[in-house]
């Protein structure tokens, strides 16, 4: 057995990726990163599962939300 564990990505990573090029000069990855992490948990709490489409169409909402609250702001 290896000593060294390869780390397992998480069913979110592709998720991530897709929404860090689509957000990409709007916002930072780690702000993806928060949003993906946000959506995980409230679908969670709300439908007691969170499929990656589910996760994905949420921190896309919240990320065009922060996109538009920075507009106005600016």
């Amino acid at each position: 057995m290896s000593e060294h564990a390869e780390a397992t990505p998480t069913p979110y990573a592709e998720v991530e990726a897709a929404l860090r090029d689509e957000f990409a000069g709007v916002h930072s990855s780690t702000t993806v990163t928060r949003c993906v992490e946000a959506a995980h948990y409230g679908a969670l709490e709300v439908t007691g599962y969170a499929h990656p489409s589910l996760v994905e169409r949420i921190a896309r909402k919240h990320l065009h939300v922060l996109a538009l609250v920075a507009s106005e702001r600016g």
